[in-house]
């Protein structure tokens, strides 16, 4: 009896410890005070539709211990129908007691519109402070230089007409505007670079015109440019006196390939009359430039280009020779 009245003892005095140690811990480890102490909002980019807002939020902790699960979480509301229009959410990591620490995130918005930004910080699964701003007056905001909402899918080529060695090249190009408002009619410059010599054969401005929003359209335009040789067709657009959009495509009209046994270059006839296109009667879509027939001249660079050819194949044939 006295053996287990001892240990009936000892197991009342663990528990009475256990309890005590328990009550201290979780006296100590108080719960975290973090709030939302300031925001702040910088344009990053602004296009002709849509602007990236840089959001950067200040955290205070002022007491308790912080979980390894801190979050701020980012709703972004249209003022006019209360629909949630984004969401994001990101970890916040430690930070010690007494100190701030700043959050950064991005949101994109239409330029058109009111908005409500609400910040929700949480600490597990606890919230322990909001806040919220109201945005307004984005479509007042100074489009980009570089950003004009027009973008260059595409280039197609077709041969129009051969006469000698000159070749009437049609180029169409396919320009789309993204944003949400009619573009502005943007000057265009077109050209055919020769690949190796990088001399300009031909070169023709003309205009993007105006593009519907969401709305695809393509821009023709003739090249005239000596046969046999291999050319970059590069597309320039440009606002007032500032190049804001670049593109190009290839046309190959002397092809090359190696052979891998002697590793030496063969060059592919190529008979450019085979791939001339005929004019038909169809209309064309909306916003495509008719084909205009040119006047056939003598266009960029012709026997210039030739000699130089010529000069440099006889060299390296009296090299092998040696």
């Amino acid at each position: 009896m006295v053996n287990n009245a001892r240990i009936y003892l000892i197991v009342i005095f663990l528990l009475t410890l256990v309890s005590l140690s328990s009550g201290c811990i979780k006296n100590f480890e108080k719960e975290s005070n973090i709030i939302i102490t300031d925001t702040e909002l910088s344009a990053d980019k602004v296009t002709s539709s849509f602007v990236d807002i840089n959001v950067t939020t200040y955290i205070l902790h002022t007491s308790g211990v912080q979980k390894n699960d801190t979050s701020l979480q980012l709703k972004v509301f249209d003022s006019n129908t209360d629909f949630l229009k984004s969401r994001k959410v990101i970890e916040v990591g430690p930070i010690k007691e007494g100190e701030t620490s700043s959050v950064s995130q991005s949101i994109r918005l239409p330029r058109e519109g009111t908005y409500r930004v609400e910040f929700v910080l949480s600490d597990g699964n606890k919230t322990k402070s909001t806040a919220e701003i109201y945005l307004s007056g984005l479509e007042r905001l100074k489009t980009d230089v570089q950003e004009i909402g027009i973008g260059i899918d595409s280039i197609d080529f077709l041969v129009r007409k051969v006469v000698g060695n000159n070749v009437v090249i049609e180029s169409d190009v396919y320009l789309t505007n993204s944003g949400s408002n009619v573009s502005q009619d943007y000057k265009m410059l077109v050209k055919a670079r020769e690949m190796d010599a990088r001399l300009i054969a031909d070169k023709v401005w003309t205009t993007t015109g105006l593009i519907g929003p969401e709305e695809t359209v393509v821009r023709s335009v003739n090249l005239t440019v000596p046969d046999n040789y291999n050319y970059v067709v590069e597309v320039l657009v440009w606002k007032d006196n500032v190049l804001v959009k670049r593109g190009e495509d290839y046309v190959q009209l002397n092809p090359q390939k190696v052979i891998d046994k002697n590793k030496t270059v063969e060059s592919k006839d190529i008979v450019t009359s085979d791939f001339v296109v005929e004019e038909t009667p169809t209309e064309a879509p909306s916003g495509e430039t008719p084909y205009e027939e040119p006047e056939m001249g003598t266009p960029g660079f012709g026997s210039g280009l030739a000699i130089i050819s010529l000069i440099a194949a006889f060299i390296i044939f009296r090299r092998r020779c040696v």
